[in-house]
């Protein structure tokens, strides 16, 4: 069976008041059209379209590889925005066709699916995918029969006080038979007050030739939320954002205090894990078993091993093996992978660079595009120095080696296992194992320098 998934992302979504297309939008970090791209593909869609409008270019971009977009020069309606896809329809032999709204970032693949095996045991020609909630204010309603029969979408506009109390609402979304969506399709007019095409007309169309249609009323009423403002946007992201921390809780992750914790739904996160105020856990990052996570921790694609500490941590694209203890005030760049029982200290920064095991880097300290042995130490204020004003250059520091405070690794340079700097040296040239390099001038001191040149301001008091 070859199937298409059209969504529907041409709106400008004006209250959004953004120079983004509204599907742009982001519900935990990641786009509105990302997810419901994400579910249509997990329900088994061969192809997907994405019709745009507002802003193609910036959806385009964002979609690239990952659908075919079609442009909607005018947007007339959702019928007229369905219409754009008809030429793809005809080129391929598709045999349903399901419609998606962009902004409806809640709908999932199970509900599509299981609208899909409704709609093909039933031999419905349309399918519309429906809710149960508490509050159908501003939805189309789904109206049935004595018999339980679906029979029309009705908007509230046009609605009577009857059918407004009915609490079974329009999704957006429906499986349509793809010969039976170009017929439909057809038949549509714009004789209206916007003078628009919409896709709900297809219902009454299909019922008034006694084509049989189907509603499928969807397990997961939050399929039919979506956001038009800010406000909204914020309801829906606190909704998904406590939907997550239950999850995560229940599965055996400690979460004492909710406060600014925000994690990727997609995030995972082992049991016995705490995770402390102020963490935000984003798309693509791992946690293991029986750490302490924040507080104000942010992680970024970062995979964490089993016992790590993380304390005001920022870690984007990293690696941290196993009984780390980081921060506080530690910053993880891309490419930075530390090692097993390592400990970085306060103000500390790690970029491209490897951190071998039970090495300590205390605090003060600048570590790039270097690779770093086992059991090594930093003392305070030291710097690789890796960039010449051209190229990047790396540090190899040996085993056991010594750091004194204020060393300048002068990249490239090689530190031997068991080697020292002293205090203060600027080191351009490679230590020997087992050898101390000193790199500064001999202190002089000048007998009454400061009254002869006087080089402060006279004191007014």
């Amino acid at each position: 069976m070859n199937n298409l998934a059209i969504i529907l992302a041409g709106g400008e979504g004006t209250r959004m008041h953004s120079e983004k297309p509204k599907v742009m939008a982001e519900i935990l970090f990641r786009p509105m059209i990302d997810r419901v791209l994400d579910a249509a593909k997990g329900a088994g869609a061969d192809e997907v379209c994405v019709i745009t409008g507002y802003k193609a270019e910036i959806l385009e971009n964002h979609l690239a590889g990952r659908a075919v977009c079609v442009h909607q020069d005018r947007r007339l309606g959702t019928g007229h925005a369905v219409m754009q896809a008809l030429p793809l329809l005809r080129e391929k032999q598709f045999d349903n066709v399901l419609i998606l709204n962009g902004d409806a970032p809640f709908i999932d693949s199970e509900t599509i699916r299981e609208a899909l095996s409704y709609h093909l045991t039933r031999g419905f020609v349309q399918t519309v995918i429906s809710a149960r909630i508490d509050d159908p204010t501003g939805y189309g309603r789904i109206v049935r029969d004595y018999n339980g029969d679906f029979t029309a979408i009705i908007e509230e506009a046009s609605a009577d006080k009857e059918t407004k109390k009915i609490n079974e609402i329009n999704s957006g979304a429906m499986w349509f038979r793809a010969d039976a969506l170009v017929e439909l399709l057809s038949k549509v007019t714009n004789d209206n007050s916007k003078g628009e095409y919409y896709l709900t007309d297809t219902v009454g169309i299909a019922v008034r030739e006694k084509r049989p249609v189907g509603a499928y009323t969807a397990k997961n009423a939050d399929a039919v939320l979506g956001a038009n403002n800010r406000l909204q946007l914020m309801e829906l992201n606190e909704k998904l954002r406590r939907k997550v921390l239950e999850r995560l809780m229940l599965s055996g992750v400690s979460i004492p205090c909710a406060d600014g914790v925000i994690i990727d739904d997609h995030a995972e996160i082992g049991t016995d894990t705490v995770i402390l105020p102020g963490t935000i856990i984003k798309e693509g990052s791992t946690v293991g078993r029986h750490c302490v996570i924040g507080p104000n921790t942010v992680l970024y694609k970062t995979k964490v091993g089993d016992n790590v500490t993380l304390n005001q941590v920022q870690a984007e694209e990293a690696e941290v093996a196993d009984n780390a203890n980081l921060g506080p005030f530690v910053h993880l760049r891309p490419n930075a992978k530390i090692g097993e029982y390592v400990h970085c200290g306060n103000f500390v920064e790690v970029k491209n660079s490897v951190i071998g095991a039970h090495t300590a880097v205390s605090h003060l300290t600048y570590v790039g595009d270097s690779d770093v042995g086992k059991g090594v130490n930093f003392g305070c204020g030291v710097v690789t120095v890796n960039f010449n004003g051209k190229t990047k250059n790396r540090c190899v520091i040996g085993d056991d080696a010594f750091i004194g405070c204020n060393t300048n690794l002068i990249a490239p340079v090689k530190i031997g296992d068991r080697a020292y700097t002293a205090a203060g040296s600027t080191i351009d040239r490679d230590i020997p194992d087992d050898a101390l390099a000193i790199a500064r001038s001999r202190q002089e001191n000048k007998e009454n320098w400061v009254i002869r040149k006087k080089p402060y301001r006279e004191k007014k008091y």
